[in-house]
């Protein structure tokens, strides 16, 4: 056994001070749709809700190690990473100075507090993530403090290869594929650093957010870039550039190893996964299940592990979830419908709309010096199929509409 594979697992028997084994479960629901072993490994349920406390940990617990009288830790994040390492201070009994966004929810921020408590101090700085990681270093060096990276840094990485110990312990021998969820590619790299050493016959997947794939695109140039355009949806895994340290650790990736899950389409996991089965997923959480139809034919006959990475989801956030689930199923569409300024208009509209057909949006503004009016109409419905026929008949009563449902700017603006 190398040397990270040795560090990694002395990672995991340091973290047992903390918390027992996050479950590996066989998910007999998903196993059966895809013809293979789907077994789920529940980052979703460590004390944080999220696999980033055993990085914090473990790069906590070297530095004191290194170095006892280094007693304060800093360290910027607007969820999981700030809710590890503030965790982590309580358990040391040490300092800790966490920055977050101004914009941060304040469940979030009330969250860190309870797992710091008075271990930590909690500064509000910057609209935006990138001014609130310089503050955090710039007040690091002022304090004479430690940086804790969330993802950039081996003494994390090696934290997070604690997930790859605990799921061959688990399993009892190796998996044919594990999915692996990317965000900055701390998770990732400790996994396949250890996997690659005990199990070299695994195979692997990487799932980025299609609005925030830095792997791919780094794996593209050939070194990190910084992505012009980022999607924040999935805010455990939108990351606008991954980590220097883990691309090194994971630039052999073949592209056709990283996939690209589309936000909406997460949501419809995100719903499947709490209506079927009971588990509670946040975006980042859920792309490894993501992808398991993308891989139906590839997976059959075999043992896949996906790991779930976090389950710290604001349920405020339930109605988008929905909304976006059904727009990308294609059942809520949202369009611009010219009504005729004409008694009994309305009805006509009204008598083609299906029995499974139901209004969700409707504001009409008539206007009386033209001869229509603009309506914004939502409609749901049961099946994708529906819209074909109400479409028909519009077209047929010549109507004239536009579906706005995949037009994002327009979409956000009036929806």
């Amino acid at each position: 056994m190398d040397g990270f594979a040795k560090a990694a697992r002395q990672a995991t028997e340091a973290l047992r001070s903390l918390f027992p084994p996050t479950p590996l479960q066989r998910n007999d629901h998903l196993s059966a749709r895809y013809g293979a072993e789907i077994w789920l490994k529940r980052e979703d349920l460590t004390p944080v809700r999220s696999y980033k406390l055993r990085g914090a940990f473990t790069a906590m617990r070297k530095t004191l190690a290194a170095d006892p009288a280094h007693g304060h830790f800093v360290c910027a994040s607007a969820g999981n990473h700030a809710q590890g390492v503030a965790y982590a201070c309580r358990h040391f009994g040490v300092r800790g100075t966490i920055f977050m966004p101004v914009t941060t929810p304040q469940q979030k921020i009330d969250k860190t507090k309870v797992f710091g408590q008075d271990s930590v101090e909690i500064k509000l700085v910057g609209d935006y993530f990138d001014q609130t990681l310089a503050a955090a270093q710039r007040y690091c060096v002022e304090a004479d403090a430690h940086f804790l990276s969330p993802f950039d840094d081996p003494d994390v990485i090696e934290g997070q290869a604690s997930v790859a110990v605990e799921i061959l312990d688990q399993l009892g021998s190796a998996p044919d594929l594990v999915i692996l969820p990317v965000g900055g590619g701390g998770l990732a790299s400790g996994v396949i650093g250890y996997l690659g050493v005990v199990a070299p016959g695994t195979d692997y997947r990487f799932v980025e957010p299609a609005g925030g794939a830095s792997l791919a695109a780094a794996v593209v140039a050939g070194e990190p870039v910084t992505l012009k355009r980022l999607n924040s949806f999935v805010d455990g895994a939108a990351v606008a550039r991954i980590g220097a340290e883990p691309f090194d650790r994971l630039s052999w990736a073949r592209a056709e190893q990283i996939l690209a899950a589309p936000e909406d389409r997460i949501c419809v996991t995100m719903l499947e996964m709490l209506n079927v089965e009971g588990i509670v997923l946040e975006p980042a959480g859920a792309l490894s299940v993501d992808v398991l139809p993308v891989l139906a034919e590839a997976i059959r006959g075999k043992r896949v592990v996906c790991i779930t990475s976090g389950g710290n989801f604001d349920f405020e956030r339930l109605p988008e979830v929905k909304e976006r689930a059904q727009r990308y199923s294609g059942l809520k569409k949202y369009f611009i419908l010219r009504m005729p300024q004409r008694p009994g208009a309305l009805r006509e509209f009204l008598t083609m709309l299906g029995p499974d057909d139901d209004i969700a949006r409707f504001e009409y503004l008539k206007k009386s010096a033209r001869n229509f009016g603009s309506v914004l109409i939502g409609i749901e419905t049961k099946r994708a199929d529906n819209f074909v026929a109400l479409f028909s008949k519009l077209d047929d009563a010549a109507f004239t509409y536009r579906d706005i449902t995949e037009d994002e700017a327009l979409a956000e603006f009036l929806i």
